[in-house]
């Protein structure tokens, strides 16, 4: 009987709840999952710079015995192991002898209609390793510049603020005063802005002009007073950026025209002029720097035909994995752990030692394993695919509608785990590089009830407004009526969405002189 006291005051209660979570080794493998080829290969790096019992097959050297360090085929390893064993425990075999990886399975694996292997080759150069050439940075070019202004002390220290604040795309954001106030602070010399201001106005007229400006509308003045004074429209395009830059900017061209009453001809030549003007002065150098950087694709993929009428063509489907070396646990610590099994006797050091073996076999046997997995799981995701975008990788066009469940369904695995799988992955085909991602896409149903990808919709969307009236763009409404007309039924916020994904602005910045 509950009384009065137990009714108002605190009680126990035990209530029978499940919950799931993950392991060490299950977060490591779905972020593995995650890794790119480049950087699942910097993480088998600090792996074996980690793990002493993890070697390369081919450069492991064997101090205990035969040189023989290949395994036959993966298995499982019980993680749970208990660092506290007993003595009888650590006395026990170390090294269980069924776990091997078949190396060869490991790199080639074929199934009906499709072939898939690795593209590792042990003799093969490392070409990704090969240094880049130098290139001269933009800032060293404009301390090379700065050095010919004859500045004085002063205004050298002002100089090497401004071109340290000078942003990627080339523009000058700091405000003056605190340049000032920074040189003030860090050299204890009074700079008023106004010197600053000057010391600005001369690094703009640098090359490239434009240089350092702190709007669009300053870097085209700057290199509009740059231009020969004999270049048709220039005088146009001054009053134009000087007494109506909101107007140009918003694409008012007929106002503006009405406004200075001058003809077609004359606004199209001085626009023509604008046209040449650079609004980014130092975007060139962001773009030299990405031609260094190269995606490194996952796959490859492409079709093979048959050789004959008889037989049936078929994918071949390679993941790439680079110079990513075959592993192996080390014979020589599996030989130490077994002499050390063989003791009858051990102090505390040696039952240590063994401990710290025994862990560090265990780890490089489940790292092997969890790589392995990530290889079947990788290539299972691709033959999917490919197998649903089948006329894609035969042609090059014709994308089916396709989402992350779809995969997902087929190899028995969560969509999160497909998501992990397509994430920054890149296959090469004989049509270009593509992004996993590419190929999966909402389906919009045809006003004769074909269900096509909304990849089409967009293609044929970008090439209305590349074919449209440049001096009259067309607006989202009209994209969605052209669209209708050509039998994809889709709505005007969609229209809109797509237009934005494809980065095309609105009719109206699209508005230009022909």
């Amino acid at each position: 009987m509950i009384t009065q006291k137990q009714r108002q005051g605190q009680f126990q209660k035990q209530v029978q709840t499940q919950q799931q979570k993950l392991s060490p080794q299950q977060i490591q493998y779905i972020k593995m999952l995650q890794m790119s080829t480049q950087h699942i290969e910097q993480r088998i790096k600090e792996e074996m710079e980690s793990n002493p019992a993890l070697e390369d097959a081919d450069s492991g050297e064997d101090l205990y015995g035969p040189d023989d360090n290949s395994y036959d085929e993966p298995a499982m390893q019980d993680t749970d192991t208990d660092a506290t064993a007993t003595e009888a425990e650590t006395d026990a075999p170390a090294v269980d002898d069924d776990l091997d990886v078949d190396w060869d399975a490991f790199h080639s694996d074929n199934s009906e209609g499709y072939s898939s292997s690795t593209t590792w080759n042990p003799d093969a150069p490392d070409w990704m390793d090969i240094p880049a050439p130098y290139r001269e940075t933009q800032l060293e070019k404009l301390e090379q510049q700065v050095l010919l202004l004859d500045l004085s002390e002063k205004e050298n220290l002002i100089a090497d603020q401004i071109l340290g604040s000078i942003d990627d795309d080339g523009y000058f954001r700091r405000a003056l005063s605190a340049v000032a106030d920074s040189i003030a602070f860090q050299h204890g010399m009074p700079v008023h802005p106004d010197e600053v201001a000057g010391v600005l106005e001369r690094i703009q007229r640098l090359d490239p002009p434009g240089i350092a400006a702190r709007n669009l509308r300053e870097c085209l003045s700057i290199q509009l007073q740059m231009l020969d004074p004999h270049t048709p429209g220039l005088q146009t395009a001054k009053e134009i950026i000087g007494n109506h830059w909101e107007d140009f900017e918003k694409k008012h061209f007929e106002k503006i025209m009405r406004k200075m009453d001058v003809s077609d001809d004359v606004f199209r030549e001085a626009y023509d002029c604008l046209r040449m003007l650079d609004p980014k002065p130092g975007s060139f150098e962001t773009a030299a720097a990405d031609a260094g950087n190269f995606i490194v694709p996952d796959f490859e993929v492409y079709y093979e035909p048959a050789e004959n009428d008889t037989e049936k063509g078929g994918f071949v489907i390679k993941l790439n994995r680079r110079n990513l070396p075959d592993l192996v646990v080390s014979k020589s610590y599996e030989q130490m752990i077994a002499d050390m099994a063989k003791r009858k006797e051990k102090n505390k050091e040696q039952k240590e030692a063994q401990l710290f073996l025994r862990s560090k076999i265990e780890s490089a046997r489940w790292f092997i394993e969890m790589l392995y997995q990530r290889q079947q799981t990788l290539l299972a995701v691709m033959q999917t695919i490919v197998n649903i975008q089948e006329s894609f990788f035969k042609s090059g066009v014709n994308i089916k509608p396709m989402i992350l469940k779809d995969v997902a369904d087929v190899v028995s695995l969560d969509v999160s785990t497909i998501s992990r799988v397509v994430n920054g992955k890149y296959v090469q085909t004989p049509f270009g590089v593509y992004e996993l991602r590419y190929f999966f896409n909402e389906g919009i149903t045809t006003q004769s009830g074909e269900e096509v990808s909304n990849l089409e919709v967009k293609n044929i969307l970008a090439d209305i407004i590349e074919n449209e009236p440049k001096a009259n763009p067309l607006s989202d409404q009209k994209l969605t009526d052209i669209l209708k007309e050509k039998g994809f039924i889709v709505a005007r916020r969609t229209v809109t969405k797509y237009r934005e994904q494809l980065r095309i602005p609105t009719a109206r910045l699209r508005k230009s002189v022909i």
